[in-house]
Formats: structure tokens, C-alpha cells, sequence
């Protein structure tokens, strides 16, 4: 198998980790030799239930059996995807009514930058240094790190750029700005927290000119952070919220939500604002909904504070000189990028995974299912520990 993926399938790195995968259950792969991983990466955040969660397995069962895709979005109502927007409603603010459902992260990207455009009829744009939003033309167009996009250009125009929890910024948001586009907590650049208020700061300066505040939760939401969106933390609420990974399950998915007077801007002047074949797919809504359920049943978002604590308890090492991010979104940052790619390659042959940050070379990434057990995290850190000991 690993024969035929290096030479049969794209890949976005010369030197892909290459684990030959059987199957997955829980916290744990399992590759076609029978040696078990424990996930500390959990699909880059998108499997908040882990591997196979037997209640997302059975619900995918009985609605493959119902009906798969029967038609493009937003013309047939199919109980799957309207059960998913109404959930996810009532768990957001107020003022978002309405969701759209779209096949990725980086799809709902681009729905929300045109919606604001169409919403505010303007057209400048204005993204963080160190962002990350996704690989499409667009969501690239607002990547905050040069060496990653250059080779593409051009771009979209009009698109400027701040430095994250820099005020002295925000006066370069102006009457021809239609949105500030943020992550809630800047994931490739090292699981950045907003500090001083900056976020609510940063809505403020958009309400004083006129623009639009999204945030893009693809990461921090649905409990990473210890709340359902990683905005509850700070006390601010964007006009777009941007979602994506963890709300599948596991499946392909993404989401943009607003109130219905932005949103309703799609259905006319012209028609078919934004369009999509396979967004709110049944199955993939079922593995969402499914997946939200399970997290607000079981209350999974009230133990994540206290996993934090036992991975910075047991994260205690001199080679790692802090650890960034909140929740199950955690960043230990070391001296040099030697000691994060010695870690994870030799993590891997200790079965363990863990995996890199886009633009913080000196990091490494932790951000397990949510579900993991306290006996899971201390024997991962174990290994974490154990293996920096050798350097």
C-alpha cells in the first residue's frame, strides 16, 4: 500500500510520514502490522469523538440505508442538514439564524468573504500576518505568510494585513474595508491566544466604519477550547462565524453562519449567490449532528479545562520552554525546530502521534480527541518526556 500511495497519490510534502493505516477506534490507530498509535493530532482537530465513535458509526448506517446525495444544496429539505442547521443555531448567538453548510473548511471561507463583499458592497479585505484560512484562491489571498503563496499569484485584490493583538493596526480598517477576517486563536502560528480585549476591540473598530467581523472557527470550535466556539472566551460576537473540522465527525464538512438579513443577500441580485452540489450532504450532516449531540450530551466541553491541566502537570520538561493555546489546543514550544522534528519522527516509532504547526517551526502540535482519558494523556506525555530525555 505504501508503494502504491507514494506513487499513485498527490501528496503535500516530499516526505509524507507514510503510516500504513488498517483501522482506527477511540484514541488509537492501528497500522496493517497490528502496531497501535496513540492520536494526539486527531485529523488536525477534526475528530473531537475520536476514531469510529460507535454512535456516529450507527447513525452513518441507518441514513446510508435512507438516501445519500438526491440533490444540490438549498432546494430539497432533507432532515439531516435542516436538523444540523437548527442545532447548531441554538447553539449559537442570537443574532446568527441561519447556516450554510458547505464541503470544507476553506469552501466556507470563500461563501463568507463574498457574502460580506455582497453584504457591504465594498470590496477591501483585511486578514492577520501568520493566518491561516485555507489553500483556495481566496482563502490563500488572506494567508498571512508570504513563502506559502507566492508561487500563486496573482491573487485577489484589495487584501491587507494586520499583526494579531497589535491596536495600533485597527485604524487601518476603514470606510473601504468589508471585512476583517480572523481566527479566533491563530492556529499555525503557534495556537496564538487574542489578548487584552483585542478581539472585542478589533468588532469595535469594524462597527465604527462599517465593515464585518468574521472569525474563523475552523479550529477552536465545538469544544476544543472549553467552550462550544472558541469566541466564548473573549467575550466577543463576529456578524460571520466560519466552521469546520471537528463539526463532521470525521466527515468532509464546513459552515458559515450569519442572520438572515446578511445571509439572505444569496438568494437574489442574483440568484444562486453561492452554490455547492454536495454541501449539507445527508450523510455528512448525519456524522455532524450525530457528533454535536454526543459532545453537548455527555458534556465533554466541562472536562476539557481540567485535561489542560493534566497535560501542562505532566508536560513539565526543561526543553520545553512554554506551551501555548487553551483547552485541547496546545502548542509546547521549544528552542530550535530540530527538537519538535526529532519528537514527532521518534514519537511515531514509540507510538505515539503528534504532528507540526504550519508556520511555528519550533512547536508542536497536541490536540487529541476530546474525549481522550486522563490515563491516555499521562502515558502520551510519558513518551513526550521520555524522548526528549534522549536529546
Amino acid at each position: 500500500m505504501l508503494k502504491d500511495f507514494l506513487k499513485y497519490q498527490a501528496k503535500t510534502t516530499p516526505h509524507p510520514l507514510g503510516l500504513e493505516i488498517e483501522y482506527a477506534n477511540g484514541s488509537y490507530l492501528y497500522d496493517v502490522e497490528g502496531k497501535s498509535y496513540l492520536d494526539f493530532i486527531a485529523g488536525v482537530s477534526a475528530l473531537p469523538l475520536g476514531h469510529s465513535h460507535p454512535k456516529v458509526v450507527s447513525a452513518l448506517k441507518s441514513q446510508i440505508e435512507k438516501y445519500m446525495h438526491v440533490m444540490v444544496y438549498g432546494e430539497f429539505a432533507q432532515a439531516p442538514a435542516v436538523e444540523l442547521c437548527k442545532t447548531l443555531v441554538h447553539l449559537l448567538p442570537k443574532n446568527h439564524e441561519i447556516v450554510y453548510l458547505t464541503n470544507s473548511g476553506t469552501e466556507a471561507i470563500e461563501g463568507a468573504l463574498k457574502l460580506a463583499k455582497r453584504v457591504t458592497r465594498r470590496s477591501g479585505l483585511i486578514a492577520a500576518n501568520h493566518s491561516y484560512h485555507g489553500s483556495t484562491h481566496g482563502a490563500l489571498s488572506l494567508l498571512g505568510y508570504e513563502e506559502q503563496k507566492k508561487g500563486y499569484r496573482p491573487l485577489l485584490t484589495g487584501v491587507s494585513f494586520i499583526n494579531f493583538n497589535d491596536e495600533k493596526d485597527l485604524n487601518r480598517i476603514d470606510k473601504k474595508t468589508a471585512a476583517v477576517l480572523l481566527e479566533t486563536i491563530q492556529g499555525g502560528a503557534g495556537f496564538i491566544l487574542p489578548r487584552d480585549n483585542y478581539l472585542k476591540k478589533v468588532k469595535k473598530r469594524c462597527e465604527a466604519v462599517g465593515a464585518l467581523l468574521l472569525l474563523d472557527e475552523i479550529q477552536p470550535g465545538f469544544g476544543r477550547t472549553g467552550k462550544m466556539f472558541g469566541f466564548e472566551n473573549f467575550d466577543v460576537v463576529p456578524d460571520i462565524i466560519v466552521m469546520g473540522k471537528a463539526l463532521g465527525g470525521g466527515l468532509p464538512i464546513g459552515a458559515f453562519s450569519a442572520s438572515k438579513k446578511l445571509m439572505v443577500k444569496f438568494e437574489d441580485e442574483p440568484k444562486l449567490g453561492h452554490i455547492t452540489t454536495f454541501g449539507g450532504n445527508p450523510v455528512v450532516a448525519t456524522s455532524a449532528l450525530t457528533t454535536i449531540n454526543e459532545i453537548v450530551s455527555t458534556k465533554l466541553i466541562q472536562q476539557i479545562a481540567n485535561k489542560e491541566k493534566i497535560f501542562k502537570k505532566n508536560l513539565n520538561h526543561p526543553l520545553i520552554k512554554k506551551i501555548q493555546g487553551k483547552g485541547l489546543m496546545l502548542a509546547p514550544i521549544f528552542e530550535n525546530p530540530e527538537i519538535p522534528n526529532y519528537l514527532v519522527s521518534r514519537c511515531i516509532e514509540k507510538g505515539l502521534l503528534l504532528f507540526w504547526l504550519l508556520w511555528e517551526k519550533n512547536a508542536i502540535r497536541i490536540s487529541p480527541p476530546l474525549n481522550i482519558t486522563k490515563e491516555e494523556i499521562v502515558m502520551g506525555c510519558h513518551i513526550i518526556k521520555e524522548t526528549l530525555d534522549e536529546i
